[in-house]
């Protein structure tokens, strides 16, 4: 089950870039809210709103990480762990810091938490014209399925995409690559 609890979830994974910036990634918290909803707005419009991700950090079933490039949040992401699923909710880079791994290394991170805490797969949605996003989803083994009809904003179309297998040895050295490749780019 998703749902059993993990101590490595809280604990903070520090990693130096090659241009000596520090990158943090740690579980989200009430404080983080003001530079999140800066992101969130940035990124999104309407988006969330600060309720709703108070709201999720109470919320045991649910787990949000912040990526921070020396000292400031940049990134975030979060999912909810149901039964044996894990389904990321939301993946956001400020504009300025695309490009540079973030987003890839909090899925990383999300989908090993998602390992250790026994989910077997993982679900999104994404839309339909982010193409860039599908494409990172699709190199962590997500596969579209299906579509909802006017899912974001009552206007666009939403990719669902599906990940299975989470639990195998082959998944487990998969994501072991992966970490391998970002730690080999040195870059965030």
């Amino acid at each position: 089950m998703c749902a059993k609890s993990s101590r490595s979830t809280s604990n903070s994974v520090e990693s130096v870039s090659s241009d000596g910036a520090t990158l943090t990634i740690e579980r989200m918290t009430e404080a983080h809210l003001p530079e999140v909803m800066r992101i969130e707005r940035a990124v999104f419009m309407p988006g969330w709103s600060e309720e709703a991700f108070r709201s999720d950090l109470r919320n045991p079933a649910a787990l949000y990480l912040v990526l921070k490039l020396d000292g400031t949040i940049v990134a975030y992401a979060g999912m909810w762990l149901v039964v044996d699923e894990a389904h990321i909710t939301n993946v956001a880079v400020l504009p300025d810091y695309r490009g540079r791994n973030f987003a890839k290394r909090l899925i990383h991170r999300l989908l090993s938490i998602a390992r250790e805490r026994g989910c077997v797969k993982a679900t999104l949605e994404v839309r339909v014209s982010n193409t860039p996003a599908q494409r990172l989803y699709e190199k962590f083994g997500f596969r579209p399925v299906a579509t909802r009809a006017k899912y974001y904003d009552n206007v666009e179309d939403a990719l669902i995409m599906w990940l299975e297998g989470l639990e195998t040895p082959e998944f487990g050295e998969y994501l072991s690559r992966i970490e391998q490749e970002i730690r080999g780019q040195g870059k965030g």
